[in-house]
């Protein structure tokens, strides 16, 4: 670790030089420490001299240091929330066919159900517990990532686990967007699992993490339209998104 007066710190994960005002490494994710050190404030009450922030040092702008966007709003995020409620709202008033929108076989020429039913639900726990952890999980993937990566692994999770899922039961629809969820979900548990297998420090909350997931793969036991097949293969697609890009950060 390093002093306040150093201008960079070395990650011991990757060995790149970073700012000593951040957590995580931007280029392998490892985290640096637990919180940022505070900066000390001029005039401060108490002490014998005042103390001044090296103006070389200014205010941590988006995109200054690649892969740390603290202060970077979850549009794209809240895009795909909202995306749902409205679809809800449409639904149930009548404005949309539910059968219109879910996914099911034969699919002909009607493939782009397999995006509009990531959005669609039968059931207002489904949805809620599913948007959580979309919101959560999104979010803090696109603040890492950035917006473009969040939209494609959504879809990517989500038409990947539709597809297998009526590959495996042509029998069955596939509603909501379970899948995608635990695709957002899984992509970001990577780096803390691969510290957690290393035994180093990880700064994230993997029961938190364990436990919504628990919550989304246990609801096709309450909604057989929530295909636990989409579920599992979009949590697999996540986690092999989430290490190949650990490990690219890494090289």
């Amino acid at each position: 670790m390093s002093s306040g007066a150093d201008l960079f710190v070395v990650c011991k994960q990757c060995g790149s030089q970073v700012s000593p005002y951040v957590t995580e490494c931007p280029y392998c994710g490892h985290r640096l420490r637990r919180r940022a050190p505070k900066l000390p404030r001029e005039g401060r009450r108490g002490s014998g001299r005042r103390a001044r922030v090296p103006s070389s040092l200014g205010r941590l702008r988006p995109g200054e240091i690649p892969g740390i966007r603290g202060d970077a709003r979850p549009y794209v995020t809240a895009a795909l929330v909202i995306a749902s409620c409205v679809v809800w709202v449409l639904w149930r008033g009548a404005w949309v066919n539910f059968f219109n929108l879910i996914a099911y076989r034969p699919l002909g020429g009607h493939w782009w159900r397999l995006l509009t039913t990531q959005f669609t639900y039968d059931s207002g726990f489904y949805q809620f517990t599913t948007l959580v952890a979309i919101a959560i999980f999104g979010t803090l993937l696109e603040r890492r990532r950035g917006p473009l990566f969040v939209l494609a692994l959504f879809f990517m999770c989500g038409v990947g686990g539709a597809l297998v899922a009526l590959t495996v039961f042509p029998d069955r629809v596939v509603v909501g967007g379970n899948g995608a969820a635990l695709g957002l979900l899984a992509c970001w548990a990577v780096p803390d699992l691969r510290a957690l297998r290393a035994k180093r420090f990880y700064d994230g909350d993997l029961l938190g993490t364990l436990a919504i997931a628990a919550a989304v793969l246990a609801m096709p036991l309450a909604r057989p339209s929530a295909s636990w097949v989409a579920g599992l293969v979009g949590g697999a697609i996540g986690l092999i998104v989430g290490a190949g890009v650990y490990q690219l950060r890494a090289d």
